[in-house]
């Protein structure tokens, strides 16, 4: 008899396991209380700070009404290919016009625009606050006083062709060292010269959390050379909303002005290099929690 017993419980344990694979092949999947799908994959650029920022903070929004997000950190390429065929479910850092243009063209017909969370993404060249120059026209008559240097960035990235392709001899320029490295080094050299007292001119762009640590300012550019501002849209795979309802609506809605942007940057990239956002991030989100609470309304 006990072994029937156990025999019957070893059946149903299987029936059941059974079941709930059935289940789970079949296209259910866990919800919470509003009805969105549970599990919600995230693509994140790697090094685009503004996206690391605006992912972790819809992650740990999401993670406290019972979502299960997870951030999965990739190039541009990848990212969209993966939202277009729905291996990914959304991306919060999508620049247009002019800098993901050619993956929407490519893309764009197998995922759907949620719309402009910021307004403000440009390239720029920026001084010290103090710097006794306000357009990119005077740099060149005084490029002593700058020490004839201009820090870059990266070598391979945009600003850094555009910068030389465009703004230097755009400005007559050519005479000036232009020095570049990484970001980070860009970085170092600003926080040493403001620090100091120094001039300096240097590559950057907006948003960045640099506007809220350093006292920086932009050169103007009279002609152009650094193009218009972009809007930074977030974009998600086909049929989100119909998974996720709720959501979709909050990420249109979604808006970050530049100066919250910048704030919330600040604090989780220019600190101790820890890249455990999560605490920076639930600090941060005390101290705006108005902000917070009215993304999700």
């Amino acid at each position: 008899m006990k072994k029937k017993f156990l025999g019957a419980v070893a059946m149903a344990a299987t029936l059941a396991l059974g079941l709930t694979a059935c289940g789970s092949g079949s296209g259910e999947a866990a919800t919470v209380e509003n009805g969105d799908k549970q599990d919600l994959k995230i693509v994140v650029f790697n090094g685009w700070d503004e996206g690391v920022a605006a992912s972790e903070l819809w992650k740990a929004i999401l993670d406290k009404k019972g979502y299960k997000v997870e951030l999965e950190y990739a190039d541009a390429a990848p990212v969209y290919s993966g939202l277009s065929t729905g291996d990914y479910d959304v991306v919060l850092d999508t620049w247009l016009p002019i800098t993901h243009k050619e993956y929407i063209d490519k893309y764009g017909d197998k995922m759907v625009d949620l719309g402009a969370w910021n307004e403000d993404a440009k390239l720029t060249i920026a001084v010290n606050e103090d710097a006794p120059i306000d357009s990119l026209e005077d740099l060149a008559a005084n490029a002593d006083k700058f020490g004839n240097k201009i820090i870059g960035i990266e070598p391979g990235a945009g600003l850094t062709r555009v910068t030389t392709e465009d703004v230097i001899p755009g400005y007559g320029l050519d005479k000036m060292d232009y020095i570049t490295s990484s970001t980070a080094g860009m970085l170092s050299e600003l926080k040493t010269a403001t620090t100091k007292g120094e001039n300096i001119v240097v590559t950057l762009w907006r948003p960045h959390w640099a506007y809220d640590a350093f006292p920086v300012k932009d050169l103007k550019d009279p002609k152009g050379t650094l193009g218009e501002a972009e809007g930074i849209h977030s974009f998600s795979r086909l049929d989100f909303d119909k998974d996720y309802p709720t959501l979709d609506g909050w990420l249109k809605n979604f808006k970050m002005d530049s100066e919250t942007l910048y704030s919330l940057e600040n604090v989780m990239f220019n600190g101790d290099g820890s890249d455990d956002y999560a605490p920076i991030v639930e600090k941060w989100i005390g101290e705006n929690q108005d902000y917070v609470d009215g993304l999700t309304k």
